[in-house]
């Protein structure tokens, strides 16, 4: 049960009722209301715009809007007491009761309370990582195949129908000088003295056995060849190799993806046609000579005409090139296509993730999908910005395996899954993180991630110690959902319930916003609250969560934290991260 969207729409009925009556005007727009804790306690437990939202759509003062729908909000059982402040927010104060009895609500809903319809099973595809498969993943890719993996977990549980995706870039420039690479370590492991590595080439040992096994499957076929010959073959087994490799490392992180498009394939079946003529049959291709760019020329400007689309019509800086003089097509055209391709499989809301260093990639793009189908298409690119990697405050430079760049997997082996997942969500993904291996490795107030899961390892733990005290206890979600929950009485106890209760619309403002982040922070303050009653306890043994003479009073205490320990777990399941139940 969301208590602030039930709350919302019998907002929603009251001004219908008023309208009905006369007392407002009919048709009023309420999709702009608003119901959320103030962030002042003082102020009540919610507070609603309802009243400032509606003045100029009745022509009313909205200190009158606000009395007349205060006066029925105060009918609610669930409502303790209403008040208008300043020029006409109402501030609600619910009861005890009614909020300890979310206790209840969630116990009985287990994993699945919070979960949500708002997506309506809208198809949504989240392309991310979308590493070019010439090596391990870096340390690098690892902040967004973080985000975008609990961002896809995240928007399926708000009710999106999720597809994760994984963009191979396997049609450039970059995969022949992979497979000139992996020849050098072919001819390696037959034996040939190949010297250094060339400059320009990838030097890195993880080619090492994928040249071995290129030998032990093709014997000395390629040694006498010319590369002509040799490069269509070593290039498709070396980019298989590598996307084995990625997986392998994506699984490390328990990240897998339900589609890998090929950008080889929109190439050889013709998708950048395709979108190409989409577009031209929309008038919006010419031929033209653009202006040089100040600063830097990117890699794909030519002073000579071109084919361009019209991407200033739709909010791009400058029109952008498809089609070089040359004939072939530019790095752009297949993006247009690839996101064509994904309209034309039934996705009009897509979300990518991408590197802070495509940020001035982004316009071009969201022009492109706005074009290609006529506004109905959506992007909402999101920006990874880069992780510092520290130890002990100072810059950390770990050994470097693949022989240029620090992998995923080396960070992973440092520390643990979790560790590395639940702490690159620590931040909104468009800040810089510093990731430092001493902090996040401690067990303190200041490792969120030892804290969050230390509150759900000490509740299991007051479960067990209970169980042994009380002989027969039954803790069941079903048996603690029956406790008498009107014994929490404590001040801190209502509170701690209170915040539980809004986990449902957290869950739901994250999705719609698509940020991931907003759940580790949850669960942070979550855990501190369950930390800070823990600690009352030591200070007055009468609010321990166990009471040796009093059953009925640590049964409702045992039900409130086993249902925090709940959403606990629901919200690390998210993060991807593993609840644990000891520590």
């Amino acid at each position: 049960m969301n208590i602030y969207k039930d709350l919302q729409n019998k907002i929603k009925v009251i001004v219908e009722d008023l309208s009905a009556s006369g007392d407002l005007p009919e048709g009023l727009d309420l999709s702009h209301m608003t119901l959320e804790s103030p962030r002042d306690p003082s102020h009540g437990d919610m507070a609603t715009n309802v009243a400032m939202i509606l003045t100029k759509q009745a022509k009313m003062n909205p200190r009158q809007i606000a009395e007349l729908v205060a006066t029925k909000l105060e009918t609610l059982e669930e409502v303790a007491s209403v008040s208008v402040a300043g020029p006409g927010f109402i501030n609600l104060n619910l009861q005890p009761e009614f909020i300890r009895d979310q206790v209840g609500v969630i116990l009985a809903a287990g994993h699945d309370y919070g979960n949500s319809d708002i997506g309506g099973q809208e198809k949504i595809n989240v392309e991310y990582v979308s590493a070019n498969p010439t090596g391990p993943m870096h340390v690098g890719h690892c902040r967004g195949a973080i985000f975008g993996d609990a961002l896809a977990r995240l928007l399926d549980f708000a009710g999106f129908d999720v597809t994760k995706e994984y963009y191979i870039n396997d049609a450039g420039s970059q995969i022949d000088v992979l497979a000139r690479s992996l020849y050098l370590r072919y001819k390696e492991a037959l034996g040939h003295d190949i010297g250094e590595i060339p400059q320009g080439l990838y030097p890195g040992e993880y080619l090492i056995e994928p040249g071995k096994a290129l030998a032990a499957e093709y014997g000395d076929e390629f040694v006498d060849q010319s590369e002509e010959e040799w490069l269509p073959v070593v290039r498709k087994f070396a980019t298989d190799k590598m996307m084995e490799m990625i997986k392998e490392d994506l699984s490390v992180l328990g990240i897998h993806h339900d589609v890998f498009f090929s950008e080889k394939t929109l190439h050889e079946n013709g998708g950048i046609e395709e979108a190409v003529e989409e577009l031209r049959k929309k008038g919006l291709i010419y031929e033209g000579v653009l202006e040089p760019p100040k600063g830097k020329l990117p890699d794909d400007w030519e002073e000579r005409p071109q084919l361009l689309f019209k991407a200033t019509q739709f909010g791009d800086d400058i029109d952008r090139p498809l089609q070089k003089s040359d004939g072939t097509w530019t790095y752009f055209a297949a993006d247009v296509a690839y996101h064509y391709n994904k309209v034309n499989r039934g996705f009009n809301n897509m979300i990518d993730v991408w590197g802070a260093d495509h940020g001035g990639y982004v316009k071009r793009v969201q022009a492109a999908i706005k074009a290609i189908t006529d506004g109905k298409g959506e992007l909402d690119v999101r920006l990874c910005q880069l992780v510092n990697l520290l130890k002990d405050g100072q810059p950390y430079k770990m050994s470097k395996r693949a022989g240029t760049f620090v992998t995923l997997r080396d960070v992973v082996d440092e520390v643990g899954k979790d560790v590395v997942r639940f702490i690159m969500l620590t931040r909104k993904n468009d800040a810089a993180l510093d990731f430092d291996f001493t902090k996040v490795t401690e067990q303190s107030k200041d490792n969120p991630v030892f804290y969050v899961q230390y509150a759900h390892a000490r509740v299991h733990s007051v479960l067990r110690k209970a169980c042994e005290m009380f002989e027969g206890l039954d803790i069941s979600p079903e048996a603690l959902a029956k406790a008498d929950l009107s014994l929490l009485g404590d001040d801190a106890e209502q509170s701690l319930v209170k915040n539980m209760t809004g986990w449902p619309r957290l869950v739901e403002s994250a999705a719609l916003a698509h940020e991931p982040h907003r759940i580790s922070f949850y669960l942070y303050d979550l855990a501190s609250e369950f930390h800070a009653l823990w600690n009352k306890g030591n200070d007055n043994p009468g609010l321990k969560f166990i009471l040796e003479d009093n059953r009925e009073l640590t049964l409702a205490r045992l039900g409130m934290i086993s249902a925090l320990a709940n959403i606990v777990a629901t919200g690390l399941n998210i993060l991807g991260v593993e609840p644990l139940t000891e520590m």
